[in-house]
Parts: C-alpha cells; structure tokens; sequence
C-alpha cells in the first residue's frame, strides 16, 4: 500500500501509510516534521540542500549525454578517448555525491530559515526498528551559535492501529523541541 493524501473540509491532509513499511513511515513523519516548521512557524524552505545534489547530479547526467552524443558522432573506435574521460568524469562525480550526501546532507530534510535563523531538521529509522529519531537544530548566522535537540520515540505514537499519522501528536513533539532550543537562547 502506497501513501495517500486527501482533503478535508479544514484543509489538513490526510496521511494513510502501510504501517509496516519503515521508509513510508519514517517519509510521512518527515513531512509531518517539515510542515510543522513551515506553516505553524511561517519559516521559509531553503533548497540550498538539494539544488547542491541536482548540481552534482546535472553535471554527471551532462556528461554521460555528451558522450552518448559524441559515440554517436564518432562511432567508438574514434570515440574511445573521449568516453574514457566521461566515465571517468562520471564516476567522480558520482563519487563526490556520495560524499556530498553522507556528510553535507547527513540526513537532513529540511532547512528552513527567517531573517538570520536557519532550521534543520533531520531524521534516522533504521531498518526492523520502530524508534524514530528527531534531530532539530537551530542556527544563528550572524552571532555563529549553534545549538539542537532531539527525540527518539516510538513511530506507534504518530500512527494509530490503521496507518493514519496523527499530525498534532507530531506537532506537540516538535513545538516542544522548538521551544525548548528558543528557551535555551532566552538564558543565554
């Protein structure tokens, strides 16, 4: 069973996923997650994250088209030079993404910013687990300071017995983190 969404009369979706599908579950809170800060927050969504991977990734599908349009042009045995350098290339890159996602991205699903404040929420369940793991960091961009919270509970207390997420029972979970990090910096 996929994921489905609907309207209701208020406007808030309705998430059904197949409880027993961790990478369905685990999208579905995450997106849960992202809508908390978005719309409850009124931040705004930064794809620097992800136009970084299209980047990588355009660059990799550009090569791999050039030599596809160069093999065509100059059939292989005078193609050879050249397509041994776009698979290289193509390699690399690929390689760099590799790179890019373990240790720019490190699982984080949304960025969202307001003025100089910068939000990162990112996530991990691992496979045959039910503990979700909630990472919300804040950042300052003028002062530098950093600092985060985190959950880890159980995704049966997202979902009831059906598969329907229950989206305030995630928005409770991330007001607190939320409130606790500006707690923090009120003391400070």
């Amino acid at each position: 069973m996929s994921n489905k969404s609907e309207k209701t009369s208020e406007e808030k979706p309705i998430i059904a996923v197949n409880k027993w599908d961790g990478s369905a579950v685990k999208n579905a809170l995450d997106d849960a997650v992202k809508d908390v800060l978005i719309k409850k927050y009124n931040y705004t969504e930064c794809f620097r994250l992800m136009d970084g991977r299209l980047l990588i990734c355009g660059i990799a599908v550009s090569v791999a088209m050039f030599a596809l349009l160069w093999d065509h042009l100059y059939p292989f045995p005078q193609s050879r030079p050249v397509l041994i350098m776009c698979v290289t290339t193509y390699f690399l890159m690929m390689g760099i993404l590799t790179l890019y996602t373990t240790y720019k991205e490190k699982g984080i699903f949304a960025v969202a910013k307001k003025d100089h404040i910068v939000w990162e929420a990112s996530s991990y369940l691992k496979k045959y687990d039910d503990m979700y793991n909630l990472v919300l960091q804040y950042k300052d961009t003028k002062t530098g300071v950093t600092r985060s919270e985190q959950f880890n509970k159980s995704v049966a207390n997202y979902f009831d017995e059906t598969g329907l997420l229950l989206p305030d029972l995630v928005e409770n979970d991330v007001s607190r983190l939320h409130n606790s990090i500006l707690a923090e910096k009120k003391k400070e």
